[in-house]
C-alpha cells in the first residue's frame, strides 16, 4: 500500500462547485424540512407560533434592519480576513450558478423558512427572553456550517441570528424578521453578483 505523500499542497481542499439545480433544490429541500420541522414542534409544543401582523411601520422596521445588517456585514467583511475569505468561499459556491432571477428565491426561500423556524417557533418555544435570544440565535449560526473552515461565517450569521430574535422580541411580530432576513439575503446577492460582473476575468 503506497503512502500518501509528505507535503500535501492543499491541506484544505475548497469545497465542490455545485450546479444551478443543486443550488435550487437545495434551498427547495431546505425550506420544506425547516417547515415540517416548524409545523411538528407547533404540534407539540403549547408555546405557539410568534405572530405575524402584517404592519407597513414593523415591515419598514424590517427593511431597515435589513439593509443595517447588509451594510455591517460589508463592513466585517472589510476589516476581517478571515471572514471575507470564508465569505467569498460560501457564497461563490451558492450564488456563483444562479442565474439572476433566482436571487428572488434565495431571498424569500430561506427568510420564509428559516425565520418560521427559529424566530417564529423555536424563540417563543424556549423564552422570549436573553437564554431563547441566545439559543435561537446559535442554533440560525450552525444551519449555516457547511465545513469546519467555514467557522468564521458562522460566527457572523449567530451574530445575524442575535439581532433578529432581538427585532422579533422587541416587536413581538415575525413580520420584522422575516423581511429583514430577506432584504439582506436580496441586497447581499446581487450586490455579490454585480461585483462579481465588475471583477476582471
Amino acid at each position: 500500500m503506497t503512502q500518501p505523500p509528505a507535503n500535501d499542497p492543499q491541506p484544505n481542499p475548497p469545497l465542490e462547485p455545485l450546479t444551478r439545480m443543486q443550488v435550487l433544490a437545495a434551498m427547495g429541500v431546505t425550506a420544506v424540512v425547516l417547515l415540517l420541522i416548524s409545523k411538528i414542534w407547533l404540534y407539540f409544543d403549547s408555546a405557539g407560533l410568534l405572530p405575524l401582523r402584517l404592519s407597513l411601520q414593523d415591515g419598514l422596521l424590517g427593511v431597515g434592519l435589513g439593509l443595517a445588517i447588509t451594510l455591517a456585514s460589508g463592513v466585517v467583511y472589510r476589516l476581517w480576513p478571515a471572514y471575507r475569505h470564508s465569505a467569498d468561499t460560501y457564497l461563490t459556491m451558492v450564488l456563483q450558478p444562479l442565474q439572476w432571477p433566482d436571487l428572488i428565491w434565495l431571498g424569500l426561500l430561506p427568510g420564509l423558512s428559516e425565520e418560521l423556524l427559529f424566530r417564529g417557533v423555536m424563540l417563543p418555544a424556549i423564552g422570549l427572553n436573553a437564554l431563547g435570544i441566545a439559543v435561537s440565535a446559535a442554533s440560525f449560526g450552525v444551519l449555516h456550517l457547511s465545513s469546519l473552515q467555514q467557522w468564521t461565517y458562522v460566527v457572523w450569521a449567530t451574530a445575524i441570528g442575535l439581532v433578529l430574535a432581538i427585532g422579533a422580541v422587541l416587536t413581538g411580530n415575525l413580520l420584522v424578521p422575516i423581511v429583514a432576513h430577506t432584504v439582506t439575503n436580496l441586497v447581499s446577492s446581487v450586490v455579490w453578483k454585480l461585483r462579481q460582473q465588475r471583477t476582471p476575468a
